[in-house]
């Protein structure tokens, strides 16, 4: 059993496509409405280049995690603002990084493991392929479309009505790029790319029901990393759902097309 006292494991920052993310997540409650923190109850904790963040309304675990942390100190703080918060709550980590020390903390704290876990992916520019064309046009989401935006964001990730406000909330921000997938004039999907020096992580990604399976997010990866590129980025992270043997995961082979590669396996654990 661990004994919390002087005796931590020495803090250490995240990774640059660990602390992308993180910076994304920090960004994207510090850009959200005021009304909407107050009545979703959405709060977020910065700690060393980690956070905890939480929004019980919303069904994802990115919206209600620790992520991007490591030593046993900073655990037990983003443990202890967790525990105060409500809805499903969960821990990411890279178990293949972390040290005995906060493995032993892991199961001290008696939690266990939910679901395949995510993968993270980084862009790889040797092995990059941009030169397929596409299948949907693609172009940046104007100020005056971010309700249209958000809508869609909302709807593909099955969140409440009331967090359309939520990613609406990024279009047009400093550091974000918002994106659709046109059929003709009609948009059909959507992305976002949040940037950070020369940092870049991608999320957003939804397709209308009836366009799955087209080419939709394949255009839309290309289009950011095409974009960030063009904007002085060299390393893209984006996490998707871990794949299994014999099961299809379409996300994940979209990202290995475009010359993404695997960096790490990060486990999920129930809070």
């Amino acid at each position: 059993m661990v004994i919390l006292n002087s005796h931590f494991s020495q803090r250490s920052y995240p990774a640059d496509e660990e602390a992308i993310e993180v910076k994304a997540f920090v960004d994207l409650y510090n850009v959200s409405p005021a009304t909407l923190k107050s009545e979703e109850h959405f709060e977020c904790l910065p700690i060393n280049g980690g956070c905890a963040i939480s929004l019980p309304s919303a069904p994802a675990i990115g919206l209600n995690r620790v992520l991007g942390l490591n030593s046993v100190e900073e655990l037990e703080e983003a443990y202890r603002w967790m525990n105060g918060k409500t809805g499903h709550r969960f821990l990411q980590l890279n178990t293949d990084k972390v040290s005995a020390e906060t493995k032993d903390w892991i199961l001290a704290k008696g939690l266990l493991e939910d679901g395949v876990g995510w993968a993270k992916l980084v862009y790889d520019r040797s092995s990059v392929n941009l030169s397929e064309p596409n299948s949907f046009r693609t172009r940046l989401v104007h100020v005056e479309e971010a309700s249209l935006f958000g809508s869609m964001v909302r709807k593909g990730f099955n969140f409440p009505s009331t967090l359309t406000r939520l990613w609406s909330a990024i279009v047009g921000k400093v550091g974000w790029s918002c994106f659709f997938a046109l059929d003709g004039d009609y948009p059909v999907g959507t992305a976002a790319m949040y940037q950070s020096g020369t940092c870049a992580w991608l999320g957003g990604g939804t397709t209308l029901p009836e366009f799955r399976n087209r080419g939709v997010q394949k255009a839309l990866i290309k289009n950011r990393v095409e974009q960030g590129l063009s904007n002085g980025v060299s390393t893209f992270a984006v996490e998707t759902l871990a794949p299994v043997s014999g099961e299809p995961n379409i996300s994940f082979d979209n990202l290995r097309k475009v010359g993404f590669r695997q960096a790490f396996h990060r486990k999920n654990f129930k809070l």
